[in-house]
C-alpha cells in the first residue's frame, strides 16, 4: 500500500474544507484534501449570511467566489399571512459585512474546489476515508478511490470538514442526539418563469405555513430558485400519503397563498430531495491530532442559515489553531476552539428554539417595530453571534421570551380594553 506524508489532512472539499485548506496553505504548510463525491454535486445550504464572508476573504476565496456573479443578498423576508419582515443586514447592530450570496451550491462548492487547486493544494475527489488511526497527534487515514485503491495518509493533524458524511464521528462513536427536536426538509429547483422584475423577484423570503413549519424561496441569478418545505418530521411525512417527496412539496407550495400563482404549476428540475431528522451534534468537538468542523460537528436548523456560517467559523478557527499546534504551542482546544464555537451554537441554538415556540415570531411581526430591538436580531441572522455587546447575543438565554411575554400581555391587555 502507498503512502503519503502531510501535515495536515483535510476531509472534505465544501466550504469548511476549502476555507481551512486554504488558510493553511497561505500559511507554507502541506495540506492535503480529500473528497468523497465527485463536484460539482447537489447539495442543500443555498442562503448565506454575512458572517462567512469574513471567512472567504481572509482565506483569499473571495475574488474568486465574486466573479460569479452570484445572487447577492442584502437581507431576508418573512411572511405570515398578511404580515411582512424584512431584515436589512446594511441596518444592524456593531460592524460587519452588510451582504453575502445566495447560491446554487454546486457551482458555489465547484468554485471554491477549483480555487483550492489553482492555489497549487492537492485535492482528491471520489476518494472515501475507511479508516484512521491515531499515535498521539500523529495519524494513519486509509483512503480508497473509485478505483478501489487504498493508500494510507500519514498526518500530523486531520480536520475533518466532511459535513453530512461525518466521517470521524461515525469512525470514532462521537455522534450524539441533536437538542432539537426531529424536523425535515424537502426542496428542489425550478425555472422561475414567474419570477417578477425588480427585488420581489430576488429577494430571498420564508413564508410560515404554520409556526412551526415554513417555506423557503431562495432566487438564484442564473434565472432558478430553490424551494422547499420545513416542518416537523411528522407533518412533513404527512404531505404524501405514499412518501413521493415531489407530491409533497407541490402539496406545501399549494399551502402557501403568496407563492402558489409562481410556483403551483412549475416543473421540478430535478426529484425534490427529502431531508429527514436533519439535526445533528457530536460528544466532542476535538481530540488528540483532529478538530470537527462544519456538519460534521453540529448542524441546527435551516430558518437562519446558520450551516455555512458555522462551518467556515469553525474551519477557519481550527485551520489557525492547528498552524499554531504545528508551529509548537500548546493550544487548549476545549477553551480556544470548543467554548468558543458552542457559544455560537447555544445562541443560534436559542433563536431556533424560540422561533418554533412562536417567541421569536412575536418580535418580527410586533407593530410597531421597534428599531433597537429589530438591529441587534438583524446583527444575530447575519452570522455575528460572538459579539457579547449585543444584548440579544449576551443575554439570548432571556431577552426573546422576555420580549415575547410582554408583547402578548399588551396585546391581551388590549383586548381585555376592548
Amino acid at each position: 500500500m502507498s503512502k503519503e506524508f502531510v501535515d495536515v489532512l483535510v476531509i472534505g472539499a465544501g466550504p469548511s474544507g476549502c476555507v481551512s485548506s486554504s488558510y493553511l496553505k497561505k500559511n507554507n504548510v502541506n495540506v492535503k484534501v480529500v473528497e468523497k463525491t465527485k463536484f460539482p454535486r447537489l447539495v442543500v445550504g443555498e442562503s448565506l449570511i454575512p458572517r462567512v464572508m469574513d471567512h472567504f476573504d481572509e482565506a483569499g476565496l473571495f475574488p474568486a467566489l465574486d466573479k460569479m456573479g452570484f445572487e447577492k443578498k442584502l437581507g431576508a423576508r418573512f411572511l405570515r399571512g398578511d404580515e411582512v419582515c424584512i431584515f436589512d443586514f446594511s441596518n444592524k447592530f456593531g460592524e460587519g459585512w452588510d451582504w453575502t450570496w445566495q447560491v446554487p451550491r454546486a457551482d458555489f462548492d465547484n468554485t471554491l474546489a477549483q480555487e483550492v487547486i489553482n492555489k497549487g493544494i492537492d485535492l482528491e475527489f471520489e476518494t472515501e476515508v475507511i479508516d484512521i488511526k491515531f499515535d498521539g497527534t500523529d495519524s494513519i487515514t486509509t483512503v480508497k478511490n473509485k478505483d478501489g485503491e487504498t493508500k494510507e495518509i500519514h498526518a500530523k493533524f486531520v480536520i475533518d470538514s466532511s459535513g453530512y458524511g461525518r466521517v470521524l464521528p461515525r469512525l470514532l462513536d462521537l455522534e450524539k442526539p441533536s437538542k432539537l427536536s426531529p424536523h425535515s426538509a424537502i426542496f428542489s429547483h425550478v425555472n422561475d418563469i414567474n419570477r417578477e422584475p425588480g427585488e420581489e423577484g430576488t429577494l430571498i423570503s420564508f413564508d410560515i405555513i404554520e409556526t412551526e413549519v415554513w417555506l423557503w424561496v431562495i432566487p438564484f441569478s442564473n434565472g432558478n430558485t430553490s424551494i422547499g418545505i420545513v416542518g416537523p418530521t411528522d407533518y412533513i411525512d404527512q404531505l404524501s400519503e405514499n412518501g413521493d417527496p415531489a407530491e409533497a412539496l407541490r402539496k406545501a407550495i399549494s399551502l402557501s397563498d403568496y407563492y402558489v400563482k409562481r410556483f403551483g404549476d412549475v416543473e421540478f428540475l430535478f426529484d425534490p430531495r427529502h431531508l429527514k431528522d436533519y439535526s445533528c451534534s457530536v460528544k466532542s468537538l476535538f481530540g488528540d491530532g483532529f478538530a470537527l468542523t462544519g456538519n460534521a460537528s453540529e448542524f441546527l436548523d435551516p430558518v437562519f442559515s446558520s450551516g455555512m456560517a458555522f462551518a467556515t467559523e469553525s474551519g477557519m478557527l481550527a485551520a489557525k489553531l492547528a498552524l499554531r499546534q504545528l508551529n509548537g504551542e500548546t493550544i487548549d482546544w476545549q477553551k480556544e476552539y470548543t467554548d468558543y464555537i458552542l457559544y455560537g451554537v447555544d445562541v443560534f441554538t436559542t433563536y431556533v428554539k424560540e422561533w418554533y415556540t412562536g417567541n421569536l415570531q412575536e418580535l418580527f411581526f410586533h407593530q410597531p417595530e421597534n428599531p433597537d430591538v429589530k438591529k441587534k436580531i438583524c446583527a444575530v441572522l447575519a452570522g455575528y453571534v460572538w459579539n457579547k455587546d449585543n444584548p440579544f447575543v449576551k443575554k439570548h438565554d432571556t431577552v426573546i421570551k422576555n420580549l415575547a411575554n410582554l408583547i402578548k400581555l399588551e396585546k391581551q391587555e388590549q383586548q381585555n380594553q376592548q
